[in-house]
């Protein structure tokens, strides 16, 4: 595997595990229910998408530090990944 291709993956996956603290921290921090309860609730109200649009505002901050370390094929994963998210945040909502 070539390096910028393994440099696009890594700012792929980081892009993902930021988003998935996104989740994370939204749920446990921003919510005023229970992780559990805010699941239930999101679940049964459909708000797939909206969680997981707003989860992904780390991907931001990831971006921005890529690009000030002169990282761009990492920063290229993340906006691969932001698109990917952005693609499925858009899919969820019709359905």
């Amino acid at each position: 595997m070539g390096t910028v291709k393994k440099d696009i993956l890594i700012g792929f996956l980081v892009a993902i595990l930021a988003t998935f603290g996104g989740v994370f921290l939204y749920l446990e921090y921003f919510s005023k229910f229970s992780f559990q309860d805010t699941l239930i609730m999101i679940e049964e109200r459909n708000l797939y998408g909206k969680v997981l649009s707003l989860a992904a505002i780390p991907n931001l901050f990831v971006f921005f530090i890529f690009i000030k370390k002169k990282q761009d094929a990492r920063a290229k994963g993340v906006l691969l990944a932001t698109i990917a998210i952005a693609l499925l945040t858009l899919i969820l909502k019709f359905f």
